[in-house]
């Protein structure tokens, strides 16, 4: 739901009598908060701090839609009052779901996200936009035993504690690419309903609820990954087939002129956990946890930095993350003895942070809302 700057415009009118009243019904027009001009209420709600929203958002309906709008969003950011909040997708202890912890600055008065909705999923996609969250696509084993494969979106909004659902994708599939890219999300690649390896590529615009299909990949790719930088969509990792190698082209989609181009710089092969930050993504390939992959996009160029061995972690895992502008190396695995490690990219230097996962990271996100 959208609030509508147009809905609050609409002057009171009264009926002249009962009769005229039942013949013509009126929309009564209800300020925010009685006494205020509309304005100023409105600041006065994106003033509440992040873990009070969900509380304020179920005071009424006029509320809850102002706190999903684009244009709370747009006040709490001229205001200074964006909260950065990291979440973090753990395996279930069986090893057969998973879910979500939220971490803040001060680990302190966040609210427990609801479970996911629909069937338990492996292979999905996770994206944010406009302070939401969004998980699409993936396959599950059906009652008979069958794996399915979904073309599902779920939406979570942290500002409200809502999981709601999306329209659905053109073409299921798991273990693609996806990213945000100027406000709309791009879905890549990936495996279809019938284990075949597709190349085909769609976005979603929330303004519509819509998806729609764009040029295709000139190859298949599954087990990629994908960002948004400077305006374009960067694909890179992951393979053709079982059967082809490694793919170590980057291909790169401008949505202004909706084609697909490659860079001439190769990249990463089956990446296992990536973050992008400004214009350099960071990334890891399974065969190397030792060294963080870094990838100048507006240079073309690459870099490494070397991962220290630190707390007994010399066979742990990692999955990257992003919070207070610094990288962070979450532990995959459960690793009593890891301190999660942070590196300041102005620094060059690498830390220990107070922020640790309960159990093994799947991945991370970083939302500001």
């Amino acid at each position: 739901m959208c609030f509508s700057p147009a809905a609050q415009e609409r002057p009171l009118r009264l009926p002249k009598t009962l009769s005229e009243s039942t013949k013509d019904p009126v929309d009564f027009y209800e300020p925010f908060i009685p006494g205020l001009p509309d304005d100023v209420a409105k600041y006065c709600l994106a003033l509440v701090p992040r873990k009070h929203l969900p509380r304020v958002g179920a005071v009424s309906k006029q509320w809850r839609a102002y706190l999903q709008s684009r244009e709370f969003l747009a006040i709490r950011k001229d205001l200074g009052k964006l909260e950065e909040w990291l979440f973090l997708l753990m395996g279930d202890r069986d090893g057969k779901g998973s879910h979500w912890e939220v971490k803040t600055e001060s680990e302190e008065g966040y609210t427990a996200v609801p479970p996911m909705p629909g069937p338990v999923k492996a292979g999905f996609g996770v994206v944010t936009l406009d302070g939401n969250l969004l998980i699409m696509a993936g396959h599950f084993t059906t009652d008979g035993g069958d794996r399915s494969v979904s073309s599902e979106v779920y939406q979570y909004d942290s500002r409200v504690n809502r999981w709601s659902k999306l329209t659905r994708m053109n073409v299921a599939r798991f273990d693609f690419a996806c990213a945000e890219v100027n406000g709309l999300v791009y879905a890549v690649g990936g495996y279809g309903s019938t284990g075949e390896s597709l190349s085909s590529a769609e976005v979603y615009d929330p303004l519509t609820n819509r998806w729609a299909l764009i040029q295709s990949l000139r190859r298949p790719r599954w087990g990629g990954f994908a960002c948004g930088i400077a305006g374009k969509l960067y694909v890179m990792g992951g393979r053709s087939t079982f059967t082809i190698g490694n793919s170590r082209s980057v291909d790169v989609y401008s949505p202004e002129r909706g084609t697909w181009g490659e860079l001439k710089k190769q990249g990463c092969v089956m990446v296992t956990t990536h973050v992008a930050f400004g214009d350099r993504v960071f990334c890891m390939e399974w065969k190397d946890q030792r060294r963080v992959a870094v990838f100048l996009a507006m240079e073309g160029t690459w870099g490494q930095v070397s991962v220290p061995v630190a707390g007994g972690a010399a066979g742990t895992g990692f999955r990257l993350g992003v919070m207070q502008g610094k990288l962070l190396l979450l532990a995959s695995e459960q690793d009593a003895g890891y301190e999660t490690l942070v590196y300041d990219l102005e620094l060059g230097q690498w830390g220990t942070s107070s922020i640790k996962p309960s159990g093994s990271c799947l991945c991370s996100v970083t939302i500001h809302a």
